[in-house]
């Protein structure tokens, strides 16, 4: 059954951190020299451990829900995929379980489930084919609560990018939960700009950008961004950030929209493919 399979993926995403992740905090531990840095990157470490052993999510906030889509219209399991998705959102809740995250924004009713209006979010992208691809991406509300939009001028270009993430992430210090991974939508409009950065999440740290330009705007960023001292938890030490991505489109003439997306050290993702057959795989 298909929501079954979507139960696991977000028991997978909840408990498990994956493990380019779990590298990158491994080696920012090695490389600390703050005993305060060390110390928090140790028990962040730590409840990595204990999640993964006891099955039971890494953070008490699980999140809200977004599904990256890619489905191919011949498939015989895409007319069932969303009500899929909500069912398995449904029973995840109880089952993994998850913390109920959806709150009717006029009554401030919780709705018990994590489902309810345009949530758990579903991005869908179609294409020639018969099967289909699911990212998984589960998403905390006090990282979520330090993205930003800019809407930039052409003339400001890409020093302006940098010194609007610079800017904004020394604003937020400790908040966002650090060591953070930045996810950076450049170009499109407003609204794709912020989609375009929250699928940032789904490249592996250390993967960068296939043009060699935007690579080298990812790696000068995180530079920049461990230079402020902010630290694991905000406390101080050399890693504030794990990773950079950029992901960019073409733009309107007169905008340069900039949409910026903060992830948490929990960097939390899952996989699914499903096949014409019916069979379905499971992978971070």
């Amino acid at each position: 059954m298909l929501a079954d399979a979507i139960v696991e993926a977000i028991r997978l995403a909840v408990t498990r951190i994956p493990d380019d992740v779990v590298l990158a905090l491994r080696e920012a531990y090695e490389r600390e020299e703050s005993e305060i840095a060390r110390f928090n990157l140790r028990n962040i470490l730590k409840a990595i451990e204990i999640s993964k052993t006891e099955s039971i999510p890494v953070c008490q906030d699980t999140g809200t829900l977004t599904f990256f889509i890619r489905a191919g219209i011949e498939s015989p399991y895409l007319g069932e995929l969303e009500e899929a998705i909500i069912d398995a959102t449904r029973r995840a809740t109880q089952e993994v379980p998850l913390r109920p995250n959806a709150v009717d924004v006029l009554t401030g009713r919780n709705s018990g489930d994590n489902t309810g209006k345009g949530v758990p979010v579903i991005h869908w992208e179609l294409f020639e084919g018969d099967s289909i691809e699911i990212a998984l991406l589960p998403k905390g509300g006090g990282s979520e609560n330090c993205s930003a939009l800019a809407m930039l001028t052409p003339s400001e270009g890409w020093e302006g990018v940098k010194r609007f993430v610079v800017e904004h992430i020394k604003a937020c210090g400790g908040k966002p939960c650090p060591p953070v991974v930045l996810g950076i939508g450049v170009g499109g409009g407003a609204d794709y700009a912020m989609k375009l950065a929250k699928r940032a999440f789904l490249r592996r740290l250390g993967e960068r950008n296939p043009d060699e330009r935007i690579a080298e705007l990812e790696e000068g960023l995180l530079e920049e961004i461990n230079a402020l001292g902010i630290g694991p938890m905000g406390m101080g030490g050399r890693t504030t950030a794990l990773d950079v991505k950029i992901e960019v489109a073409h733009r309107h003439p007169a905008s340069f929209p900039v949409g910026l997306v903060v992830q948490c050290w929990a960097n939390r993702r899952a996989f699914l493919r499903v096949k014409p057959d019916g069979r379905v795989e499971v992978w971070q």
